[in-house]
């Protein structure tokens, strides 16, 4: 297993409430799984962090893919391996 982080840019922060309810779902179905090690919003509104448990970036970028908040385009997604 690998940690891959999954760094969620603001895009459109008119949204952003409107989809946190699912977001915050999304990311306790993947934390009852081990599936993320760590989680949290920056304190500056400038988008938040989440460090996802995978077998291959595919999965980690399949998992972070699948965000509502990626899929509704308010956070731009960028994917990295992360070396503990």
């Amino acid at each position: 297993m690998a940690h891959f982080a999954a760094i969620l840019y603001m895009e459109k922060p008119e949204l952003n409430q409107q989809f946190r309810p699912q977001h915050l779902d999304y990311l306790h179905t993947l934390e009852q799984a081990g599936k993320i090690f760590a989680k949290g919003p920056f304190t500056d509104g400038t988008g938040g962090l989440v460090i996802y448990i995978a077998d291959s970036f595919a999965e980690a970028k399949e998992l972070a893919e699948k965000d509502p908040y990626v899929l509704e385009g308010v956070r731009r997604l960028e994917l990295h391996e992360w070396k503990i």
